[in-house]
């Protein structure tokens, strides 16, 4: 009878080990996104193998949810080194090789920084030059 409930002991001491090493492996979510990459920005590193892609391409590969629209009307508004550029659409003409970094801005946070007119946010390009 001891023997029985030390092996069942030991059982579930390994599966418990085993879970909690699963859990602390998986512990980055999934994705696993090189330094100053959060949700809200992409980074020069993850745009360098998408070189030859244009921005609007790469936007929908590595943050796709940016361009969903929110109400069903509004999409982001486009700032390109700090100059407003029209919306996602213009994303088409800038080549990802040239950008260091792109950033999402919520609505009320674009509304904060730039006045009215962001009810779909905004997204900041940053070029390399």
């Amino acid at each position: 009878m001891r023997i029985r409930s030390s092996k069942g002991l030991l059982i579930f001491a390994m599966a418990l080990a085993l879970g909690t090493a699963g859990c602390a492996a998986g512990a980055g979510g999934g994705t696993s996104r090189p330094a100053g990459a959060t949700s809200t920005r992409i980074v020069r590193a993850e745009l360098e193998p998408l070189g030859q892609l244009s921005a609007l391409r790469a936007v929908e590969r590595l943050r796709p949810n940016w361009l969903r629209s929110r109400s069903g009307i509004d999409t982001p508004v486009l700032y390109v080194d700090g100059s407003r550029r029209g919306n996602t659409s213009d994303l088409a003409n800038l080549m990802a090789s040239e950008i260091q970094q792109i950033e999402y801005m919520s609505a009320s946070d674009a509304t904060n920084r730039f006045g009215t007119g962001h009810a779909g946010g905004a997204i900041l390009v940053q070029s390399l030059r």
